[in-house]
């Protein structure tokens, strides 16, 4: 692919923007990474490899073992309707996937879109053949079972060994699932969230009928302290969303001092870590991300989404509780549904009745290959990340044409072109966005208040309205070694639209 490559319009796919090009590109063995690969990114490889394809190998071994082990079984013939056209059909379903953006690239660097692990995508595949619903246990044994191992293993990440929780569709399910439980156990008190935290606290406070109120932030997009503190003294406060890893900046919220707040007002702590959880194990963050990430474990309940950085399909989030005995307030009656076993059925401690136990599989197969630990190779990867982000925002504020507001905290970005006043930097902002997109490298945007930028760009002319801001998710380790090619073109946008 050129990079220089004149196209109109920010949509093109990937495939239709490499065309048949293959200058300067070599076989390998399916992912590109390196320092001089980046450098020498000119041209589609001469076969199309880009897309992980080894794992295929080891597919139909396995669903030869998965159907071993119902040998016992009389034959039959399965009635799959329109069998002889399925080679016909898939290939359309190709041709039609064609039109994305290029997710699984490092030249996207845009939304929070990570390839799942070729494990995790293996073993999905591999548990439809079954199709197991971890509702019950008769419609998902064992994939109940490796739920509840995943399960745990993310709430040893956490340090919780006594816990509650279960896997659900995704972050939003696992936060409305925290204040419903928040609402039942503090009943008519407000839910308190800032105003970086997702907009889901909000929406899903309005689902339930709990009151819910905004907290102003401080000038890196964290809760703000002592607005919090001021607000608690007020009262009817039932319970504080502290974010680890806020969608738009990655902005980790100080619990260590929300944690002391609550020592004196005695409300709950739900951590939303939905992004930013899995960077409790990296060894790379700031001083004080790094103190809440340690005293995570100290909340009332938290949530994560493995098909973020959990390298899992979509959708796969989770829910934790401190507290097991709060499953009581999940008790209802299904005659017929959970007398089948005195086990414990996951349908019993969920909001959600059916529930794909492919995730449970993939998410446990993933961690079985990549245990999650300190050091291992699963934290290196999100390290990598983290270096990536802190490489591209260096780069960025050493180029006299952009502003970085903060230091990123986790592995997101964001930075605005340098112009006055308010409404040239937004529209400028858009220009590279649609620019760098047209040469193959899409980025984010998303609009930040102007007081974000008092300390590193005093001299803005804010007029009271938001700056639109360019933004980049290096969410993938591959990121590390393409940053330099990244900020180039994100340079050559710049140069091409002023």
């Amino acid at each position: 692919m050129n990079l220089n490559i004149e196209r109109s319009g920010a949509g093109v796919g990937y495939r239709e923007l490499c065309g048949n090009a293959n200058a300067g590109r070599k076989r390998g063995s399916g992912t590109l990474g390196g320092e001089a690969r980046a450098a020498d990114y000119t041209g589609c490889r001469e076969q199309p490899m880009l897309l992980e394809r080894r794992t295929i190998e080891a597919l139909p071994r396995a669903v030869d073992d998965l159907d071993r082990g119902f040998a016992n079984l009389p034959l039959f013939e399965a009635a799959d309707a329109g069998r002889d056209r399925i080679p016909e059909v898939l290939e359309e379903v190709a041709r039609r996937l064609g039109d994305n953006y290029p997710y699984f690239h490092p030249l996207y660097a845009g939304q929070m879109l990570k390839p799942p692990h070729p494990v995790a995508r293996a073993a999905y595949s591999l548990a439809t053949w079954v199709n197991p619903n971890n509702h019950a246990l008769d419609g998902g044994r064992a994939s109940s079972a490796m739920e509840k191992e995943a399960v745990a293993a993310l709430a040893a990440m956490f340090g919780w060994d006594l816990h509650l929780g279960h896997l659900t569709s995704g972050g939003t399910m696992a936060n409305l699932e925290a204040l419903w439980v928040a609402g039942r156990l503090t009943p008519g008190r407000k839910i308190l969230a800032s105003e970086q935290a997702h907009y889901t606290h909000e929406r899903i406070s309005g689902v339930l009928q709990l009151p819910f109120e905004k907290l102003a932030v401080d000038p890196r997009g964290r809760i703000d302290a002592a607005a919090l503190e001021q607000r608690l003294e007020a009262g009817d406060v039932g319970c504080v969303v502290a974010t680890l890893g806020t969608t738009g900046l990655g902005a980790v919220d100080p619990l260590p001092a929300i944690l002391r707040l609550r020592e004196r007002f005695g409300f709950r702590i739900h951590v939303d870590a939905a992004y930013g959880g899995y960077f409790r194990l990296v060894n790379n963050l700031a001083a004080e991300a790094r103190a809440a990430f340690d005293r995570i474990g100290e909340a009332d309940s938290i949530v994560i989404d493995p098909h973020k950085h959990g390298l899992q399909p979509y959708g796969c989030g989770c829910v934790l509780f401190r507290d097991p005995a709060v499953g009581s307030l999940y008790k209802h009656d299904s005659p017929y549904t959970y007398f089948s076993s005195r086990d414990l059925h996951l349908g019993e401690i969920s909001l959600e009745c059916s529930r794909p136990g492919a995730a449970a599989v993939a998410l446990w197969a993933t961690q079985r290959l990549l245990p999650l630990v300190r050091g291992g190779e699963f934290a290196r990867g999100l390290e990598a990340s983290r270096r990536a982000a802190l490489d591209l925002a260096h780069r960025l504020e050493a180029d006299g044409r952009f502003v970085v507001p903060m230091a990123p905290e986790l592995d997101i970005v964001v930075w605005a072109p340098r112009a006055q006043p308010v409404e040239a930097a937004s529209a400028w902002s858009q220009r590279i966005f649609d620019e760098a997109a047209r040469r193959g490298l899409h980025l984010a945007l998303t609009q930040m208040p102007a007081c974000f930028f008092a300390a590193s760009w005093p001299e803005l002319q804010a007029g009271g309205g938001p700056v639109l801001c360019l933004r980049s998710v290096l969410m993938k380790p591959e990121h590390e070694a393409w940053v330099g090619k990244i900020a180039e073109m994100i340079g050559a946008a710049a140069e091409a639209t002023r």
